[in-house]
């Protein structure tokens, strides 16, 4: 993390500034957006047919029908479901092609390389020449409004640190192959074009979103990386991850940094259309404090839980599909941690039109919610070929 009395100086003129780079309460009311996201699903499903181009999935439906996407990458930009959804990336903003996969110089990046292109203040559509292979040196650190889109090649950011969104807004990761991410050292990393500042030992994370708002992850696949694949902590907001493929890993998912980090009681994230695979063993995800949507994912593997928390957090599960292990003790969807039951019995977990396959269960908390909440549209669940 970037420390340096320039970069925390910066950070505070632009919050006092511009108040929406940088993330500071929820201004959504979360059954509202629950609502929304049903009734895009809702639509998506209206428009199957014999000869629909449609899956029912309203982000792929959204953009994946025009046979001229590629002339119109930009489209997606407005395909966004759930908190997420405002995310604007790169819209707007031109087309930058990455041609080089090195990644030589985290100070002085060199141009057309991917970390040329995230650290450049103008909005930017970030796309790839070629099938690429991105070992970086350091974590990436990007800048706001950027959009990486690898549709039309397969990029694989691997082997080294991976991707770090860090007091920032608007940022759209899709289609990326992310894995076997390391941690980075304690060094100099350029963090815009006027700035390089000092940042501090990374976890080895996948994609880490610490205090930024309006960021969607979509269509990546995730896994094998020494800390978490996608965490998301420190008073961010507004995030959506979705139709991403996870497998093997241990601590999958962390949204919410710790229990005593009281900020991210404003946290709102929707995970949504995800395929938790093979190898995964918990935090799928594992919450703190906020409010959170996990609707139509397909769990197929854990070996401790599904999906967990602590401190109270509002989890809304909707038309998910468990398929629990083998192993008799491993049969339960959530898990809540760090409290007594006296305490955890109270705090607001639901399910609502889950599928739950060999023996899965998820234990329902709370004293009940509001008939927007309850009532939000269940969903039956769906098949994993719509996921990914």
């Amino acid at each position: 993390m970037d420390f340096s009395t320039f970069s925390i100086f910066h950070i505070f003129i632009l919050s006092l500034l511009f108040p929406s780079l940088v993330s500071s309460s929820a201004v959504r009311d979360p059954e509202s957006v629950v609502a929304e996201v049903h009734k895009s699903i809702n639509a998506s499903r209206r428009h199957l047919g014999y000869l629909s181009c449609g899956t029912g999935n309203p982000i792929d439906d959204c953009w994946r029908c025009d046979p001229n996407w590629e002339s119109n990458r930009q489209k997606l930009a407005d395909c966004g479901i759930g908190f997420g959804k405002d995310a604007m990336g790169g819209k707007n903003g031109r087309i930058y092609v990455v041609t080089d996969a090195g990644d030589d110089d985290p100070v002085n990046p060199k141009p057309g390389t991917l970390r040329h292109a995230v650290i450049q203040d103008e909005p930017l559509w970030i796309i790839f020449k070629r099938d690429m292979v991105i070992t970086l040196k350091e974590e990436l650190v990007m800048n706001s409004y950027k959009t990486i889109d690898g549709r039309g090649a397969s990029v694989h950011i691997s082997g080294g640190p991976c991707i770090t969104i860090h007091y920032v807004s608007n940022i759209i990761i899709h289609g990326i192959n992310i894995h076997d991410c390391k941690p980075g050292g304690s060094t100099t990393i350029r963090n815009s074009p006027e700035h390089a500042g000092h940042w501090t030992p990374s976890d080895g994370d996948g994609v880490s979103i610490f205090n930024s708002k309006n960021i969607w992850v979509d269509h990546c696949t995730l896994s094998n990386c020494k800390d978490g694949l996608i965490d998301v902590i420190h008073g961010s907001t507004a995030v959506t991850i979705s139709n991403n493929y996870m497998t093997h890993h241990d601590k999958v998912m962390l949204l919410g940094h710790s229990d005593e980090y009281t900020q991210d009681k404003d946290m709102q994230v929707t995970v949504a259309f995800n395929h938790f695979g093979e190898g995964l063993v918990q935090r799928m995800p594992r919450c703190r404090h906020g409010y959170f949507h996990v609707v139509n994912n397909d769990y197929t593997h854990w070996e401790m839980y599904a999906i967990g928390g602590s401190a109270n957090p509002t989890i809304n599960s909707q038309g998910n599909r468990f398929l629990a292990p083998d192993d008799g003790s491993k049969k339960e969807v959530t898990k809540h941690e760090d409290a007594p039951e006296s305490e955890w019995r109270n705090w607001n977990w639901r399910s609502e039109g889950d599928l739950m396959l060999n023996g899965a269960f998820f234990r329902q908390t709370g004293g009940g919610a509001s008939s927007t909440y309850a009532r939000a549209s269940s969903l039956s669940a769906r098949p994993s070929s719509l996921v990914g």
